[in-house]
């Protein structure tokens, strides 16, 4: 709950509750996600607006054996019960695997210690391509000086073959200190090797996308959302009848 009120209080409006999965250190199952409400009764509500902060449900798989994907390809009930999903591949191999045919929303990147493989264009085109997003987190560089190495030289060999294109910057966060605001996340995009413009996209836009791609992996089929298209200043005179023209010109 008091990380929650931190998120809300520095600006965030949506937040992802993290269940992690590692195979590798024993065998797990993929269980029902907990509600949001059943953990948090009572929403803060979002600074400036009415409407209360949402909580999505995000899982993560740990994978370091192909045999671990096999559970990604099933039909599993309780994966589709989840908003978000999301794989940390161990190897090159997993890694080709996981942008190419895994179903899934979100390829999270390793910022902990140097990779033990090269990022290759044609795996990363195509993730970019099925609506994948790659996924880096900010909280190991503020609580280690050699994480922090690492994790801005690993991101910038992502960059060089994604170019920026289709980045997630988020948290992991365990504690409310390790928490940074969304101003605070895109000046941390800079040292990444984005844009100013790719920054605050992989803290607004991007993850509205990711949201959208779970959606449609869930349902199958797609999702439409409206945006109001802004007039022109040309369609607004064009709309003028022409007396009235006359009379605003003389």
């Amino acid at each position: 709950q008091s990380t929650l009120i931190v998120c809300f209080s520095v600006g965030y409006s949506v937040v992802a509750l993290n269940h992690i999965i590692d195979f590798k250190e024993k065998k797990q199952e993929i269980i029902k996600p907990v509600s949001p409400s059943e953990l948090f009764p009572s929403l803060p509500i979002v600074q400036g607006t009415s409407k209360r902060i949402k909580v999505l449900t995000r899982l993560t798989l740990v994978v370091s054996d192909p045999s671990h994907c096999n559970l990604l390809r099933s039909t599993s009930a309780n994966i589709r019960l989840y908003d978000i999903i999301a794989v940390f591949p161990k190897t090159e191999k997993l890694f080709h695997i996981a942008c190419t045919t895994l179903d899934v929303d979100l390829v999270c990147i390793n910022v902990t210690e140097k990779l033990p493989f090269y990022f290759r264009r044609p795996p990363v085109n195509m993730a970019i391509d099925r609506g994948i997003y790659f996924e880096l987190l900010y909280t190991p560089a503020i609580k280690d000086s050699t994480m922090r190495r690492y994790t801005i030289s690993n991101a910038l060999s992502l960059m060089q073959i994604c170019k920026g294109k289709n980045i997630v910057i988020s948290s992991a966060a365990e504690r409310p200190l390790e928490l940074r605001g969304p101003y605070d996340v895109a000046n941390l995009g800079l040292l990444f090797g984005l844009s100013e413009s790719e920054a605050k996209a992989a803290v607004s836009t991007n993850c509205r996308a990711t949201m959208l791609h779970g959606e449609t992996r869930k349902t199958a089929c797609g999702v439409v959302y409206t945006v109001k298209k802004p007039r022109k200043v040309e369609e607004e005179e064009a709309t003028v009848p022409a007396c009235k023209k006359a009379k605003t010109q003389a």
